[in-house]
């Protein structure tokens, strides 16, 4: 068996809630890091999958469990552990060199030598001329390189990249993500082991030799899927789409609930849940492009994704959007529009409408719990921070900004309340709250 460098046993993570509770991110979560080997993490946004990254640096402690480096406790960061951030993390008034050298300059190594261990990497990564250019005078991939290089000069024995390639355009990213794996299979580079958090499949498929999937509410390995590929890998061979499927199949699995299992008859939506962030206008239009040609009402996700140019995320998140409104079914990495879905594509404006309304007020519960509000006010309006403040108690306050705004956008289709954005608050529509 491979070494394992990395290893949770039994890891937990709680944050504390705004009523000051503790809201479980993480739960007996198992996982092994072995020497040799490129992983991805895979799961919904808010699953715990950055979390999870950030204890393996030993940038923040575990609740629960242990958490081991080389079969050794870990307490705090380890030399041998660095990452790569998703936002690059760069300081703006430092030039590409300096920022390079700062990890170096940190640990107290000499002038002279921090500065040709930074050029040899900064050339490494494909950035020579560039080692006066601050930030701003950078394009996004080129600025991700001055992340990557700055992770890659303490020479880390584990790599650890937190949607290190996302912020970046297909190409860009795509660029960056072969040269990283020219670089790990060259063995220019004296990293043992990388983990990647992402949310393209695609990548994931390209690079790992293993694929976890992770479980939300709390974040938890749900899946794992070994790859035997060779590298490097072509994404239109048959082995890489019909893996790609199984991802797509692995991750839409439970969609009635984010981590839950489909076949679970009580897996469904609770008030305090985040909600898929899926606009209504994409609702629509995914519904509407798979009664088409040449889908006829059923599609696999990676052609469906190929067909309306959305990135898997995006895709997902609508997907599970429309098995939870009940429009469209999900199995095995298929999606497949339901009787309802059919009813809601031949009608016109006003009948989606009421079919949309219907199916939130069935299965959205703080839709539902809106309106009830709404009608019980005798002004026929509510602020908008009063049901943040309810939803901080189970999410977290950028889930709860984005499950909120999620509901207020489905509600104002459906034409069940209104919004007025300068003063933030929701109403009943004009009409309904003056009688």
């Amino acid at each position: 068996m491979p070494t394992p460098i990395l290893e949770l046993s039994g890891v937990g993570k709680s944050f504390r809630a705004a009523d000051g509770s503790a809201r479980p991110v993480l739960d007996n979560v198992d996982f092994t890091l072995h020497e040799g080997e490129i992983v991805a993490l895979l799961g919904q946004s808010g699953s715990g999958k950055s979390t999870m990254l950030r204890i393996l640096a030993g940038l923040i402690g575990a609740d629960s469990g242990q958490v081991m480096y080389h079969g050794m406790p870990l307490h705090g960061a380890a030399r041998g552990i660095r990452m790569v951030f998703q936002s690059f993390a760069l300081f703006p008034w430092l030039t590409v060199q300096k920022n390079v050298e700062l990890g170096l300059e940190a640990q107290g190594v000499a002038q002279a030598e921090r500065a040709q261990r930074a050029e040899k990497v900064i050339d490494l990564i494909g950035l020579s001329g560039f080692e006066g250019a601050l930030p701003r005078e950078l394009s996004g991939g080129m600025r991700q390189r001055v992340g990557i290089a700055r992770a890659l000069v303490m020479e880390p024995e584990v790599l650890l990249m937190d949607e290190a390639f996302s912020a970046l355009d297909v190409l860009t990213g795509e660029r960056l993500r072969e040269e990283i794996l020219d670089l790990w299979e060259s063995g220019k580079i004296p990293t043992k082991a990388i983990l990647v958090v992402s949310h393209n499949i695609e990548e994931a498929v390209m690079m790992a030799d293993r694929v976890l999937i992770f479980a939300s509410n709390p974040g938890r390995v749900r899946a794992e899927l070994p790859i035997a590929l060779p590298r490097p890998r072509t994404v239109d061979a048959n082995e890489v789409r019909q893996l790609i499927d199984e991802v797509y199949g692995l991750m839409t699995a439970g969609s009635a609930r984010a981590g839950r299992s489909t076949s679970d008859k009580e897996a469904k939506l609770q008030l305090g849940d985040r909600l898929p962030e899926a606009d209504s206008a994409r609702i629509e239009g995914v519904l509407e492009l798979l009664q088409e040609e040449p889908f006829h009402g059923s599609a696999d996700l990676p052609k469906l994704a190929e067909e309306t140019e959305l990135t898997d995320r995006e895709l997902l998140e609508v997907s599970i959007a429309l098995a939870l409104l009940g429009f469209a079914s999900l199995a095995h990495g298929d999606i497949a529009i339901t009787p309802l879905g059919q009813q809601f594509v031949a009608g016109d404006h006003t009948e989606r409408q009421t079919i949309f309304a219907g199916q939130l007020l069935e299965h959205v519960p703080l839709v539902a719990y809106i309106c009830h509000g709404l009608e019980q006010d005798r002004s026929g309006d509510l602020p908008k921070e009063l049901f943040l403040r309810l939803l901080r108690f189970t999410l977290n306050p950028e889930e709860a900004e984005s499950a909120l705004r999620v509901a207020i956008e489905w509600g104002r289709y459906a034409n069940l309340f209104e919004y007025t954005f300068h003063t933030g608050t929701i109403q009943l529509p004009r009409g309904e709250a003056d009688e």
